[in-house]
């Protein structure tokens, strides 16, 4: 599909429409940076969600558009990124603390914002959400080498949030076992990933095929030991990494980028946290250490005893193992050294290789 780039006034159209009354754009600006007007249009593009300020009946408003661009993550073909539009703007609302998808809308061939009649193209229109993105935090906790109590307190409020939503249940094996499916074969589950690993490229000669391929085997044995689990099929974010947890004011949070789906194994909410305190303790350490072992525990703790799910540690392997190829890969973390690449990767070999993973002991994965 040819890339359209929009036009202010088309926008500015767009929203008098929608809001039945005429509205001023004052400002257009590229979310994460400075660029503004025409040029951060221009960045929409190529998938740089926009943040768009206008007024409406001195109102000062403010939304978000953002465009699913291609990538070789499930995101291939068109359909691919019309269908994530979709799935965004049907699930978004659903789930409690999700920033608020307001519309799907439609680019024309001559690229005017429009009805579904004539779509060739789908942006995603949600509210805006001010706050920090946790993996700040955690990178602040990391080059100064301590903790507060009020770090303490959003380990805590993160792990009963996901114990709640991962309270609402689904009887529905068809989709278990698509979910389970799909860890293994999408484009951003294992074999997405292990497909990515250029071993031609020197920046990935700390592997090789024949690990990235026991790796695979071993996922893919591990969905057919957690098939018959239908049981656990539950309400989950789908992708709970500290760049999609956004925090304002002490342990109030907002998500982002609900875009896995809305059903699956809270195991994938629970092991995407909780393999990002080891992350950011690798980057300082030789393992899991203070300060992180500190919240990396109560998070534990606190999950499983509001929970009650110590099933969840006999089926965790397989989602630590696709995180670890998802931290470990320099497509997606370029700056990681080469040591905590491979202590990744032996993470992923050894969780796959034992019957229940042991949280308390996680070190012992890494050698």
């Amino acid at each position: 599909m040819d890339r359209i780039e929009l036009q202010p006034e088309q926008l500015e159209h767009f929203l008098s429409q929608r809001e039945m009354q005429p509205v001023k754009i004052e400002e257009i600006a590229l979310l994460g940076s400075q660029t503004t007007g025409a040029a951060a249009l221009k960045g929409l593009g190529y998938g740089r969600p926009l943040r768009v300020t206008y007024s409406a009946t001195k109102q000062r408003k403010q939304v978000v558009i953002r465009r699913i661009s291609q990538n070789e993550f499930g995101r291939e073909t068109d359909a691919d990124r019309v269908g994530e539009v979709w799935r965004n703007y049907h699930t978004f609302n659903r789930l409690p603390q999700h920033v608020r998808a307001y519309d799907m809308i439609g680019v024309g061939r001559d690229g005017r914002l429009q009805s579904m009649g004539d779509v060739t193209e789908l942006y995603l229109l949600t509210e805006y959400a001010p706050g920090r993105p946790y993996a700040e935090d955690l990178a602040i906790i990391r080059d100064v080498g301590t903790f507060t109590s009020l770090d303490i307190k959003r380990a805590v409020s993160l792990a009963r949030y996901l114990a709640d939503i991962h309270a609402v249940k689904l009887d529905d094996p068809v989709l278990w076992r698509r979910r389970l499916r799909d860890l293994v074969g999408h484009g951003e589950g294992v074999m997405g990933l292990t497909d990515s690993y250029r071993l031609r490229d020197a920046s990935f000669s700390f592997t090789s095929a024949e690990e990235l391929r026991e790796i695979e085997t071993a996922v893919n044995q591990w969905r057919w030991r957690l098939k018959p689990r239908q049981h656990r099929l539950s309400q989950v974010h789908g992708d709970f990494h500290p760049f999609n947890i956004l925090f304002q004011k002490g342990t109030q949070f907002t998500l982002l980028d609900r875009s896995r789906g809305e059903w699956g194994d809270p195991a994938d909410d629970v092991c995407c946290l909780m393999i990002n305190y080891l992350f950011f303790s690798l980057q300082r350490s030789d393992g899991l250490a203070e300060p992180f072992f500190s919240l990396y525990r109560v998070f534990w703790e606190t999950y499983l005893a509001q929970s009650g799910d110590e099933e969840l540690l006999a089926g965790a392997a397989p989602w630590i193992a696709w995180r670890a190829l998802v931290l470990a890969s320099p497509q997606w973390y370029p700056t990681l050294d080469e040591a905590t690449r491979r202590r990744l990767l032996a993470l992923a070999q050894n969780v796959l290789a034992d019957d229940v993973f042991d949280w308390q002991q996680i070190n012992r994965y890494l050698a």
